[in-house]
């Protein structure tokens, strides 16, 4: 009997270019159970057509309030949905998810954006801990830092 287990992943990306980066992996969640995550509805449309879409708004660590506010509808999706994987490109409102989702037994894989070609990026190298998986698309940032990997860029 050969039975594929079926995972309930979780993408988590801001809107833009970190969530256009995590969709051109979409042959890697195929035949499982996906529930988006970003932080602005315009997206919205473009993704319910394939599951559940959840925007959590966009927080960074100039505005505690927003910061407060993410984290919170992070906890309420976490615990609605229970993923058992988490796949975020950042940034700040992924890296809450990933946080969240770290609590309840999830799995984190992080991916840098392409577009830190210098340094990790802040929720990155906040993330970086958490993660059971840490991608960079920079062979040249995977060297300087523990529990970092590349494998490729993604675009």
């Amino acid at each position: 009997m050969n039975t594929k287990m079926r995972f309930r992943i979780c993408l988590a990306g801001s809107a833009g270019g970190h969530m256009s980066q995590l969709l051109t992996l979409a042959a890697v969640w195929e035949g499982h159970e996906v529930i988006y995550v970003t932080t602005a509805g315009v997206v919205r449309q473009k993704l319910k057509k394939y599951s559940r879409v959840y925007v959590i708004g966009e927080c960074n660590r100039q505005h505690p309030c927003q910061v407060i506010q993410v984290f919170c509808r992070c906890i309420n999706i976490v615990y609605r949905e229970r993923p058992d994987v988490v796949i975020s490109t950042g940034a700040a409102p992924g890296f809450l998810l990933c946080m969240v989702a770290k609590i309840f037994g999830a799995k984190i894989i992080w991916i840098d954006s392409v577009a830190n070609v210098d340094k990790l990026s802040l929720s990155g190298r906040l993330a970086r801990p958490i993660a059971d998986l840490f991608l960079t698309q920079w062979q040249e940032l995977a060297n300087p830092y523990n529990k970092v990997e590349y494998v490729g860029a993604i675009i």
